[in-house]
C-alpha cells in the first residue's frame, strides 16, 4: 500500500518485462532497480505468477515494474501462468521483450527462434502498447546478441537494446529509450479537466458512511483534493448533513460541487443554479476510462427487461458491507426500473470475464486502484463484442434523471 506521500500504483507508469523463462527477465528488473527485487536463477520458470513492484527510478519517475512468467512455460500450471501473464498485459503501458543472446547458441533455427517474441510483439501491437525488444546476457556473446538485433529489425523493423544485467551495461540507454516510449501526454490528465481553475470555490460533498475507511478519506477524494490543492482553487468539504448548513454561510455560490454518487440526487435538489455539479465517480469515469462511451452505455438501462442480465464490476476485493454501493444499492435501483427478476452478477477485482456476450450492460465502478490503460482494456472488450458499459456515477445519474444536467470533465 502506497504511504501518504507515494504516488498511488494505479497512476504509476506499468512496465511489464516479457520473455522466455531464463531469458533475463528478473536480472534486468535487479539492474533497473540497483536492488534484488526479482529472484534470478538457472531454474526455468522461477518467476510464475506476476510481480508488481511500485518503484521510483530516474529519469522515469514512479512506474510499477511487471516481472512476468516465461511465455514459453510448458509446465504443469504453465497454460494458467501464460493466462495470467496475458493479464498483465493489459495493464502494460510499455511491453519489454526479453531475449537471451546465450540462447542463440544453442538453436540452430535462427527463422523460428524468435517467433514466440514476434507473436507478442503483435500482441501488444494490436493493443496499441509500445514495445521495447532488449536483448540480454550480450557479455556471454556479442555476437549472436548482434545478430539477434537484426533478426528483430528484418521482422519488427524496432531497434532492439542490447545490454547486459549482470556487468550492468546498457541500462542507461535502456532507461533512455523507454522514456523515447512513454505514452503521450502520460500522467497529464487532470481529474477535474478544465471544469475549474484558479481562485474557484469547490464545494466537496463527501458522506462519511459504514464504508468510508475509519479515521481516512477514499483514494478518489484523496487525489481529487490535492489536484484542486495544486490548481489553487478554493477547496471546502462537508459531509451530506452539514450541505444545507454551510451553503448559506458562503459569500458566494460554488463554481464546481463534488458528491459522492450516492447523494447525487439530494444534492442537485438543493445546490444552488449557478453551481456545476459531478461526482466523484463521473471525474474517474473520464480520468480512467471513456466517459462518452459511458454516458451513451447508460442509455442502456432503459431498455433492460426482467430477463436481462447485467454484469457489475468492482476493483477492490473487500467484504460487502451493508448498503454496498456495487452490490446493494445500484441493483436495487436498477430492479426497481427493470423488475425485480433482473439477473446482476458481481465480479471484483481482476476477475472479469472474457466472453461479455451474455451480459446486457456492464456497469464498472470508479476504477481508482486500477491504472487508465487496464480500464480502457476492459472498455475494448466489450465495445468488440457490442456490450454496452458504463460506470457507477453515471448510471446513478442516469437512474436519478440528472445524466444531461451534470457537468462532465
Amino acid at each position: 500500500m502506497a504511504t501518504l506521500n507515494e504516488t498511488p500504483s494505479a497512476n504509476r507508469l506499468h512496465i511489464g518485462i516479457y520473455g522466455k523463462t531464463n531469458s533475463g527477465k528478473s536480472s534486468l528488473i535487479n539492474a533497473l532497480t540497483n536492488q534484488e527485487v526479482s529472484i534470478v536463477a538457472d531454474v526455468a520458470g522461477t518467476t510464475t505468477d506476476p510481480v508488481y513492484k511500485p518503484m521510483e527510478i530516474h529519469p522515469l519517475g514512479a512506474c510499477v515494474l511487471i516481472d512476468t512468467a516465461g511465455f514459453d512455460d510448458t509446465s504443469e500450471l504453465g497454460t494458467r501462468r501464460v493466462e495470467k501473464t496475458k493479464l498483465a498485459a493489459e495493464k502494460t503501458d510499455i511491453a519489454v521483450i526479453v531475449l537471451s543472446a546465450e540462447e542463440a547458441v544453442t538453436c540452430a533455427d535462427e527463422q523460428g527462434q524468435i517467433q514466440d517474441e514476434l507473436k507478442w510483439y503483435r500482441f501488444f501491437r494490436e493493443k496499441h502498447t509500445p514495445v521495447l525488444f532488449v536483448i540480454n546476457k550480450a557479455d556471454q556473446d556479442e555476437e549472436n546478441a548482434a545478430r539477434l538485433a537484426e533478426m528483430i529489425y528484418e521482422e519488427a523493423k524496432e531497434d532492439a537494446v542490447i545490454i547486459s544485467a549482470k556487468k550492468h551495461t546498457g541500462i542507461e540507454e535502456f532507461k533512455t529509450t523507454l522514456i523515447r516510449l512513454m505514452p503521450e501526454n502520460f500522467g497529464a490528465e487532470y481529474i477535474t479537466g478544465n471544469l475549474v481553475e484558479e481562485d474557484d470555490l469547490v464545494l466537496l460533498v463527501m458522506p462519511q458512511d459504514i464504508q468510508a475507511p475509519k479515521g481516512r478519506l477514499i483514494l478518489p477524494q484523496v487525489q481529487t483534493i490535492r489536484e484542486l490543492l495544486d490548481k489553487k482553487c478554493l477547496v471546502m468539504s462537508v459531509t451530506t448533513d452539514k450541505f444545507l448548513t454551510v451553503l448559506p454561510l458562503l459569500a458566494r455560490a460554488p463554481k464546481l460541487i463534488i458528491t459522492d454518487s450516492q447523494v447525487f440526487g439530494y444534492v442537485y435538489e438543493n445546490k444552488p443554479k449557478e453551481s456545476m455539479l459531478t461526482s466523484f465517480s463521473v471525474l474517474f469515469a473520464a480520468y480512467k476510462g471513456d466517459l462518452p462511451y459511458y454516458v451513451q452505455g447508460a442509455k442502456a438501462i432503459d431498455s433492460l427487461t426482467p430477463d436481462s442480465k447485467v454484469l457489475i464490476a468492482e476493483c477492490c476485493t473487500h467484504a460487502p458491507l451493508k448498503e454496498d454501493i456495487g452490490r446493494v444499492k445500484i441493483p436495487r435501483m436498477l430492479k426497481k426500473c427493470a423488475g425485480e427478476t433482473l439477473t446482476v452478477d458481481i465480479v471484483s477485482g481482476t476477475d472479469f470475464p472474457q466472453d461479455l456476450s451474455g451480459y446486457d450492460l456492464i456497469i464498472q465502478c470508479g476504477a481508482c486502484m486500477f491504472n487508465r490503460k487496464y480500464v480502457l482494456s476492459r472498455i475494448d472488450r466489450a465495445k468488440k463484442q457490442q456490450v454496452p458499459m458504463t460506470n457507477y456515477g453515471v448510471t446513478i445519474a442516469h437512474l436519478t434523471g440528472i445524466l444531461d444536467n451534470i457537468s462532465m470533465p
